[in-house]
């Protein structure tokens, strides 16, 4: 008991002489910032990308794709339940688990998104990694994203939103528990994860996958664990009025309110979301700068600007809709089995198996020179930003 003891004594002098001296608002800012650059750089090492994993795992043709992104989920999972098996960790009032849910926003918003991330060629976090590294598209890709997402969230596209999600909702609490529903328990929630990390150690020793993918993408599940508990700590050591949201990574409603935040409202108290964002952008930076990975990239031509766009557009209204993007509902939502998040992370990669069978895999057969959503043809389409 002595390690532990000494380990909380450490933890409670450093968060809370964070909180002490910044206060709750810019604690939680820096945070973000610290967990974002983790996040950042070792998903740009990784090639963490749940698309890519998607293609991959429809198309029958392994590569380590799917493998690294088994890596991030199955530790997030482990390490988020191993922290709340331990009471390092109390997610109870999550807005994923504590709020009222909406399944119909769910499944339409997951399958939205997963067809975006098809057209996109990458979900929102994988955009901004890209971005960071130098990627034209990603950068307008994001922009238009983060846009759609404003206006989904608190714009034109808003009614619309809500009324998709009040088709099927369900209440918060033990309804929206997975664990509570299945009556799986936090052994049996652990043994889950424990299996896909098996799976994922076998497939990788068999791909020969390398070391900077899986332990990169464990690195990226760590973050997410790090971020729950985190943001859990700080709202239960704070004293101020207003506690803060416990919480851990997304990038759909966090990308949006950088943008408001940057345009309209500078001098507003930073959050963690606020941190998050421009600390994921510099980590994948370092990371691209320190093995020179930094480069330039366009578009091809008015064709292949427009499937960037669509998809972008239909990943910022449906990550709004289903409340969380690849990361925020396939890791972030998965790793404290909230049902909403497994039904997000279910239709997307459902819809994204669907795009890629009929946009790109038939494109490559065809080859069309005016096809609507034109397949790219310098690389094979699994291994395109």
């Amino acid at each position: 008991m002595q390690v532990p003891l000494q380990l909380n004594g450490l933890i409670d002098g450093l968060i809370g002489g964070l909180i002490d001296g910044l206060g709750q608002a810019r604690a939680l800012g820096v945070g973000g910032l610290l967990i974002g650059l983790m996040f950042g750089f070792f998903a740009q090492r990784s090639r963490f990308c749940l698309r890519a994993a998607t293609i991959e795992f429809s198309r029958g043709q392994p590569g380590g794709k799917l493998t690294v992104w088994l890596f991030a989920f199955a530790t997030a999972l482990l390490a988020t339940q191993g922290l709340i098996a331990m009471g390092w960790l109390d997610v109870s009032s999550a807005r994923q688990l504590a709020a009222r849910g909406s399944l119909s926003g769910a499944a339409i918003g997951g399958a939205l998104f997963g067809v975006g991330m098809i057209l996109a060629r990458g979900c929102s976090s994988r955009l901004l990694v890209l971005a960071a590294q130098g990627n034209l598209r990603s950068v307008l890709s994001g922009l238009v994203f983060a846009v759609t997402a404003q206006a989904a969230g608190a714009g034109i596209l808003a009614p619309l939103r809500e009324q998709i999600s009040s088709w099927w909702t369900v209440e918060g609490g033990s309804a929206r528990d997975l664990i509570a529903i299945t009556g799986l328990g936090r052994t049996g929630a652990l043994l889950f994860g424990a299996l896909w990390l098996v799976a994922a150690i076998r497939w990788a020793r068999h791909q020969k996958v390398s070391a900077w993918g899986w332990a990169g993408a464990s690195m990226v599940g760590l973050s997410i664990s790090a971020a729950w508990w985190f943001t859990g700590y700080v709202a239960m050591n704070s004293l101020e009025a207003a506690a803060a949201p416990v919480q851990s990574l997304s990038f759909t409603g966090p990308s949006a309110e950088v943008l408001v935040r940057v345009l309209f409202a500078p001098d507003k108290a930073p959050t963690f979301d606020l941190g998050l964002v421009p600390g994921v952008f510099f980590g994948a930076f370092l990371a691209a700068a320190l093995f020179r990975e930094l480069k330039l990239e366009g578009f091809a031509g008015g064709a292949s600007m427009r499937r960037y766009l669509v998809g972008a557009v239909l990943m910022g209204f449906g990550g709004m809709l289903a409340g969380g993007c690849a990361v925020g509902a396939g890791l972030s939502g998965a790793a404290v089995f909230t049902v909403t998040s497994w039904v997000t992370l279910s239709a997307m990669w459902a819809a994204a198996a669907l795009t890629d069978a009929w946009v790109d895999q038939r494109a490559e057969r065809k080859a069309p020179v005016d096809s609507l959503f034109p397949a790219d043809q310098a690389l094979p389409n699994s291994a395109r930003p």
